[in-house]
């Protein structure tokens, strides 16, 4: 009875979990145990992949950053960290090896190239992270190859194992096998894992061929006890220490020592069958406590993740409006800059987001942080490019006014000097570096040259208000001649000779004293004790002295003779005409007198024309 007993207890003890037997947990397992991967063989729960790690920032990455990532990850061994990575910054790494792609099939068209022709082979960070990228996923393949490789080899010595076991229960009792059978389960904990479809098998062989033994020998049946005993208590220590992982802080470290305590469990030989159920519950209950910390963490991140997400997307609607920002002041664009740096600062304060959403929440933020820069840099590249344009055409006006500030045209080189004063306000700024220096030299060479005509000015301004005085004062005698009739022709050319010999007067005063003289002029000439031939001829030659001795004296004589021209054809033309009528009145009964009439005009049109014809001889001759 009692071996049939132990029989049924081997079998109720075979159970089936995640595709592994044992011979020791029962088969109801409770709601704490749904995930596969917390019974694999090789541990039970990746904690790592769990919790959210915060993301690392790419987008100041360049070509030689990346590859210096990829190398690193080559040295190691973690392929689960690396294939994450490869899958973060490999698009990220193309995306820049297919821009300079562009770029030079750009230069290669513009020098003249045809798309058939181009060959890009990139640069040295290209071929290195091909390399490293090459040598990961070679080095994983040895890895996992290896590893089946290890897991046959290990399936072959549990088989060889299970073998020996055989015989030793198929074979003779004596006070050896029982140490020959410890020895064999001790070899079968320390052997690894074995293939997945292998599993299932080894332990139902293993466990059957473990019960046999024990059921086949009576003779060592409290020794089979004992032991079982034994197994009970080191069982029970680990209940306490897996009690104990629930004072730990990091939840991390509690479950990975929670594995081994599995591993531990699992290995342990069978206890006593009225206890076996207890033991895995208490064992059960301190594991379930374990995972239940663990799941209100994970919940309480994943919240926090979640969180973080909705906070994230919200700062991704706000700083999409900058990625289409344009304006044409700097000054808006620098404060635009702070307002976009105070929204990274927020976004970097925010935590990490579910995994499956870091890439795209990430894409978009930093997509329209770099195309808010990306404009900018566009403006002021351009604005660059305005400002140096400006300081060739500043520095042209430049060097024109340091050539007109030596001149001694006064007035031509003070027109000259103001109209590059106005050019230059409506040139745009120039570079920063360049604006004062450049100014400065500009204004240097104005104020030199209008220092020196001021003081040119004033020396000129004491002279022609001298020039003024002694002009008034010829005025004036010219007036006195005129009133005490009394004067010579020769006295008044005489002032006439000198007022017009004196040099400018203040421009205020000019038309005033010009007026006054001629004025004057003409009265003392009228008042001599001349014939009325005499004062016509004196009359006319003033005017033709002060016509010749004026600014454009020649086009004003010119001028003159082409209007007495003028005059005297129309006077000759009139009286033409007179004669012409004065042939009709013949037959008209106010002949005579009509004929009178007409002959008084015709003296006086005649008389007109020969004083019209008496200036233009005068203006001749004194051509």
């Amino acid at each position: 009875m009692e071996n049939g007993s132990e029989l049924r207890e081997a079998k109720e003890t075979i159970i089936e979990h995640d595709g592994q037997l044992n011979g020791n947990e029962p088969a109801n397992l409770g709601d704490g145990f749904t995930s596969s991967s917390e019974w694999a063989e090789d541990g039970i729960l990746d904690t790592d992949s769990s919790i959210e790690s915060k993301p690392i920032d790419y987008s100041t990455f360049d070509k030689k950053d990346f590859v210096g990532l990829l190398k690193e990850a080559a040295a190691n061994n973690d392929f689960k960290r690396a294939d994450e990575l490869i899958r973060e910054i490999k698009p990220l790494f193309d995306e820049i090896r297919q821009r300079e792609r562009t770029e030079a099939l750009i230069r290669f068209r513009e020098d003249g190239g045809i798309n058939e022709d181009f060959q890009y082979k990139g640069d040295e960070w290209d071929q290195a992270f091909d390399i490293y990228l090459k040598s990961i996923r070679e080095n994983r393949q040895r890895h996992f190859r290896e590893l089946e490789e290890q897991k046959n080899t290990n399936l072959q010595a549990k088989t060889n194992l299970l073998e020996r076991l055989r015989q030793l229960v198929d074979g003779e009792d004596n006070e050896h096998s029982l140490r020959h059978f410890k020895e064999i389960q001790k070899e079968w904990k320390a052997i690894g894992a074995v293939p997945q479809n292998q599993i299932k098998t080894l332990w139902a062989n293993y466990n059957a061929l473990v019960d046999r033994f024990y059921d086949q020998r009576s003779i060592y049946f409290e020794l089979k006890e004992l032991d079982r005993k034994k197994n009970l208590e080191l069982k029970h220590e680990l209940c306490v220490r897996a009690d104990r992982l629930l004072e730990l802080d990091k939840i991390n470290d509690a479950v990975k020592e929670l594995n081994e305590l599995h591993h531990e469990f699992k290995h342990i030989g069978p206890v006593p069958i009225e206890d076996k159920e207890s033991v895995w519950l208490k064992f059960k209950m301190a594991s379930d406590a374990i995972y239940s910390k663990r799941d209100g963490i994970v919940a309480k991140v994943q919240d926090e993740l979640q969180n973080n997400l909705i906070q994230k997307e919200k700062i991704n609607e706000e700083v999409a409006a900058f990625a289409s920002y344009e304006t044409d002041r700097i000054k808006e664009w620098n404060q635009k800059t702070k307002e976009i740096i105070e929204v990274q600062k927020r976004w970097e304060e925010i935590g990490g987001v579910p995994r499956a959403k870091t890439r795209d929440v990430n894409k978009k933020f930093w997509g329209s942080f770099k195309t808010f820069f990306h404009n900018k840099n566009v403006f002021f590249k351009k604005l660059d490019e305005e400002r140096s344009k400006n300081l060739l055409l500043k520095t042209e006006l430049l060097n024109k006014a340091i050539v007109l500030k030596e001149s001694q045209d006064w007035e031509k080189a003070s027109n000259e000097l103001k109209t590059l004063q106005q050019q230059w306000k409506e040139i745009g700024p120039v570079p920063e570096k360049q604006r004062e220096k450049i100014f400065l030299q500009f204004k240097e060479a104005c104020d030199f040259f209008f220092e020196k005509r001021r003081s040119l000015m004033s020396e000129e301004e004491r002279e022609q208000q001298e020039n003024l005085t002694k002009k008034e004062e010829i005025i004036t005698s010219l007036e006195k001649i005129a009133e005490g009739k009394s004067g010579a022709l020769n006295e008044v050319k005489e002032l006439q000779k000198k007022f017009m010999t004196l040099g400018f007067v203040p421009k205020r005063a000019l038309a005033s004293v010009k007026g006054r003289f001629t004025d004057a002029l003409n009265k003392a000439i009228s008042s001599l004790p001349l014939a009325d031939q005499e004062k016509e001829t004196a009359t006319l030659e003033a005017q033709l002295t002060s016509l010749r001795q004026s600014p454009q004296g020649d086009k004003k004589i010119h001028h003159k003779e082409h209007h007495l021209r003028k005059q005297i054809a129309k006077a000759e033309n009139d009286i033409a005409v007179l004669r012409n009528n004065l042939e009709f009145f013949g037959r008209s009964k106010n002949a005579e007198k009509l004929k009178e009439e007409f002959n008084i005009k015709i003296v006086q049109a005649g008389e007109d024309l020969l004083h019209l014809k008496n200036q233009l001889k005068m203006l001749q001759a004194s051509a």
